[in-house]
């Protein structure tokens, strides 16, 4: 992780339970948002998948894969940030994490 700012394919997103940031994908419910998550093994109260990390028992938010464009880790402590970077708004995932050229 070498860039930490810089937004990642989900494919490549940790399954470890770690907080990271997502990029949520625009729907007929709104445009693009991050929210941070985690990756749940699955327990009482759900299946294995993507969870809001603020997510208090009993409400689950559950985020269904292709729900999930990008991801990033969470940024260090910087006193000169006071809110979440803006979501990726690319035109095509093949933008992130540069062209494969």
């Amino acid at each position: 992780m070498d860039e930490p700012d810089r937004w990642r394919h989900m494919a490549s997103a940790p399954k470890d339970g770690s907080r990271i940031l997502i990029t949520i994908r625009p729907s007929e419910q709104g445009p693009a948002e991050v929210d941070l998550a985690y990756w749940s093994n699955g327990d009482q109260a759900g299946p294995e998948g993507w969870r809001s990390s603020d997510s208090s028992p009993g409400r689950i938010i559950e985020y269904a894969e292709p729900e999930l464009k990008c991801w990033m880790p969470m940024p260090s402590a910087n006193l000169d940030r006071t809110s979440l970077p803006s979501a990726w708004e690319g035109d095509d995932a093949r933008e992130l994490d540069g062209s494969g050229i």
